[in-house]
């Protein structure tokens, strides 16, 4: 038990009805999860609103409600807190429950549109390497030093990113590294974390269903590292023209990384090939077996972060040279025929582009390139055209399927995406609405040498139709499709 007025510390309180010296159990903003003495907080979401829920919390046993309007009937028991803003103090209230476990560890964020899955799990394993114990919170995958757990959101809720922060604690944990979403950001679950330095990969089209505009998705990204202390750094891709916007506003470190421009940390790719790069970082030179021009951002990303962290640069490009691909991003396999299939996450314009041009870049131009690439239901609806132009004018064949229809239908899905399609390039085009189906026709239309690049879903392992989940894993269906046609 824990007095409420504890959990409290550093939240912004409009008012008070009650006492605050109540001694609390649990903290829910779920009210179904409401027991004895637990804490509810009313949060305002898209979709529901937590204040619909008080007095439910309340008859399940809630002994204090944080709000953003007192409500009009009160019981004689509870404790009412009006806040501004009940995510924020979930947040803070968060941190304080679980003993403020960030400032227990080095906690470093990696925020942008792409790239932030490779550099978070790719620093995991460096350091892991390294003899360190290392954590990680990711879209793929949660470790405590090395016990895994099931990710569910790029930036899980506050509670849930405390509940293992304190878990790393426990396991004496040093560093941590976290994805951090725009989601998470405007949602306000990383208030409260002490962060000991934040990484910005880049910025491009993406969650406009959700951020109404570019300039606030920006915007969004950068109050990440306005946040950040005198005491954190920033390690910004100047490449991208949003990467000094990102340092306008911060107290924190300033440092650069970059392939074109000056930069704190530069790299020259000298060799790119389908099995690795060959790169120059600051005149040292590494050999990867990540692939491609985006990956060579990825990895000097990770240099420039564990150089900051205070490894040594012969001890960083050892542990750089045995790195192993994230699951779902640019990992590929060579059937017994010779086709190469490579499945990627790249759900957004600008990937999609970066990972064709990337092949592009490699292949001999003798071989075929053929795509497989739908786009999610509910989501974003203005890249569907741009996501099937690129697919087309970057291909010689393109198969449009479903990715994760969820409430829509799948062939309006596609139509959206048909109308980016330029008439030069109608002829490369089919579209299969089945998505193992797609899958089985690209690894049938491959001959010896060809290469197949199956887009949009990566490590995903199901497929969502109409709110029901379905396995279904492209790594494993497009491994036994060439297996079985193995001509």
């Amino acid at each position: 038990m824990i007095e409420l007025k504890n959990i409290l510390y550093k939240v912004t309180l409009n008012a008070v009805v009650g006492s605050t010296s109540v001694d609390i159990n649990s903290i829910h903003f779920d009210s179904r999860k409401i027991e004895s003495n637990d804490v509810f907080v009313a949060i305002l979401g898209t979709s529901f609103d937590g204040h619909d829920y008080i007095n439910t919390a309340i008859s399940q046993g809630a002994v204090a409600i944080i709000c953003e309007k007192i409500p009009d009937v009160l019981k004689d028991d509870v404790t009412y807190v009006e806040v501004d803003s009940t995510s924020r103090a979930l947040a803070i209230m968060a941190s304080n429950y679980y003993d403020n476990p960030s400032e227990n560890l080095k906690l470093i964020g990696v925020t942008g549109t792409n790239g932030k899955t490779t550099i978070a799990s790719l620093l995991y394993q460096l350091f892991n390497k390294a003899g360190f114990k290392v954590g990680l919170l990711s879209t793929v995958e949660i470790f405590v030093d090395t016990i895994e757990y099931q990710a569910t959101h790029t930036t899980p809720d506050s509670l849930t990113i405390n509940k293992y922060l304190k878990e790393m604690n426990a396991e004496g944990v040093e560093f941590c590294f976290m994805e951090v979403s725009s989601h998470g950001i405007h949602q306000n679950r990383t208030e409260g974390l002490h962060f000991e330095g934040g990484i910005f990969t880049n910025l491009s089209h993406d969650h406009l269903d959700y951020h109404n505009t570019f300039a606030e998705y920006r915007d969004v990204k950068k109050s990440f590292f306005d946040k950040l202390p005198k005491s954190a750094f920033s390690l910004v891709n100047i490449d991208d023209k949003n990467g000094l916007v990102m340092l306008q506003n911060t107290a924190s470190k300033k440092y650069t990384y970059a392939l074109k421009s000056y930069a704190d940390y530069r790299a020259q790719i000298l060799e790119n090939q389908l099995n690795g790069l060959f790169l120059k970082i600051n005149n040292q030179e590494v050999w990867t077996k990540l692939i491609g021009n985006f990956n060579a951002y990825n990895i000097l990303a990770i240099y420039g972060t564990a150089d900051l962290l205070g490894l040594e640069t012969v001890e960083i490009l050892r542990l750089i040279s045995e790195l192993e691909s994230v699951s779902g991003r640019f990992q590929y396999l060579i059937s017994e025929d010779k086709i190469t299939a490579i499945v990627d996450y790249a759900h957004t314009p600008d990937a999609l582009k970066n990972v064709l041009e990337t092949i592009n870049s490699i292949r001999t131009k003798n071989e075929e390139l053929i795509t497989v690439v739908g786009c999610g239901g509910d989501r974003d609806k203005t890249k569907r055209p741009k996501m099937a132009h690129i697919a087309s004018a970057l291909s010689t064949k393109v198969i449009f399927t479903s990715d994760n229809p969820r409430s829509e239908v799948p062939e309006v899905i596609i139509e959206d995406m048909e109308a980016g399609v330029q008439p030069q390039n109608f002829k490369k085009t089919m579209s299969i609405v089945d998505r193992k189906q797609a899958i089985k026709t690209a690894c049938q239309l491959a001959n010896t040498n060809d290469i197949i690049l199956i887009a949009g879903k990566g490590h995903e392992t199901y497929q969502e139709i109409k709110g029901v989940k379905t396995d279904f894993n492209d790594y494993k269906i497009v491994a036994n499709f060439l297996k079985q046609l193995q001509k």
